[in-house]
């Protein structure tokens, strides 16, 4: 029996020298099980699963709840009295409810649709950096606008404000910010989000934020928690993909022979497996997984009790060797589409048609464009993101 003083912290600490691996520590209690106890910031002791197989089965279980307001619940930060801010945060039916309302939007045929679009955006922004001073840096000048500029479009929010979002969404996934912070990022957002679906509400458009003013006439949805949908879309529609496009050009370029080849294809298919490789390889949500326990759940010869906390720890649950043989290599050529990048069960991500066609559309353009693509600082100059929810890099200095 593991005794209090054994339990490990969470999250876990990456080791220096190692940034596209999950920390050693992680590795480790991976080799020991599918379940171990870890301690968070407020002292609960949480169980971390961190294999594969068990993860999806949890994930997928009824008995397991994802409402962040419900006693014993390992959040990652305090809640501070604030009121879950969106529909993945909550259980069925009112989660499936809120969420149905914009889904229509991230279907895979409307997703198709806006390819050309987001390939115009792309190639706007390689001519951009081309045209302009070498060395740049890769996130400011691409990986960060090139997301941005998509969400904005989806949820007719004017691309001039997105300083503004990307300033407000830092401090929501940075772990260090204190609650009164996250806060005021928060009611920020929503007081903007609101009197831009007020405007909506008089001229609709043809895009998301217009379509959800339909439910709030009809009061299915009030008009603040429609603002609270628009925040959540709007930072997980840039801040993920945007990180993906700078850590996954970083990945590539360490791996020259990858890179190659996914930069001499002409195969769609190609792309699209190497973009899930690195959604597997990279996994750059660090926070796990929140769950909780309804009932008694039995797992590898333990009990889950009813009202026990559960991390799933999907960084190292994609590089599970079970599930993904030789893990920790970079192979475009795998077929890495069941990995939990995007998690699982009903409460997956509801972006990820969106977020594949992005990163499709980024990785088959950049390094055709710019095929001597090159850092222009050593890797251990580059700095990477440890303070926060979501893994990158803050900046990525590239020249050609």
């Amino acid at each position: 029996m593991t005794s209090t003083a054994e339990i490990p912290e969470y999250p876990m600490a990456r080791a220096k020298g190692c940034p596209f691996d999950p920390p050693p520590a992680l590795q480790a209690k991976q080799a020991e099980g599918p379940l171990t106890k870890v301690r968070l910031w407020d002292g609960s002791t949480p169980w971390m699963v961190t294999r594969y197989a068990e993860q999806r089965a949890l994930l997928a279980d009824p008995r397991v709840s994802s409402d962040i307001t419900r006693p014993g619940y390992p959040s990652p930060t305090p809640l501070n009295g604030a009121a879950p801010i969106s529909f993945i945060l909550m259980d069925d039916p009112e989660h499936a409810r809120l969420r149905r309302m914009v889904t229509a939007p991230f279907t895979i045929k409307r997703v198709e649709a806006m390819r050309p679009a987001v390939q115009k955006i792309v190639d706007d922004l390689i001519d951009e950096m081309l045209a302009g001073p070498k060395p740049v840096d890769l996130v400011t000048a691409f990986a960060l606008p090139v997301p941005s500029l998509v969400i904005c479009e989806l949820l007719g929010v004017p691309y001039a404000d997105h300083d503004f979002f990307q300033d407000n969404s830092k401090v929501l996934i940075n772990r260090d910010a204190a609650p009164e912070q996250r806060m005021a990022a928060v009611g920020r957002l929503n007081v903007y989000l609101n009197d831009l679906l007020g405007e909506k509400l008089a001229n609709p458009g043809d895009d998301l934020l217009s379509g959800l003013t339909e439910v709030i006439r009809t009061g299915e949805l009030s008009q603040h928690d429609a603002a609270g949908i628009g925040v959540l879309l709007l930072i997980a529609g840039h801040e993920t993909t945007a990180n993906m496009i700078a850590l996954g050009t970083l990945a590539l370029l360490e791996n020259p022979d990858q890179l190659a080849l996914l930069r001499d294809t002409a195969d769609p298919k190609l792309v699209s497996s190497a973009v899930e490789e690195l959604l597997r390889y990279l996994h750059i949500t660090h926070n796990g997984r929140r769950r909780l326990a309804l009932e008694d759940i039995e797992l590898d010869g333990q009990i889950i009790r009813a009202g026990d906390g559960m991390i799933m720890a999907n960084d190292i649950g994609n590089r599970d060797p079970d599930a993904f043989p030789d893990p920790d290599r970079l192979d475009i050529q795998r077929d890495a589409r069941h990995h939990v990048a995007f998690g699982f069960g009903v409460h997956q991500c509801l972006g990820q048609p969106l977020a594949r066609m992005e990163l499709q559309v980024v990785y088959s353009r950049l390094y055709k464009r710019i095929p001597t693509l090159r850092l222009a600082a050593d890797l251990e100059e580059i700095p990477f993101k440890h303070d926060g929810s979501v893994y990158g890099v803050y900046s990525l200095p590239v020249t050609w």
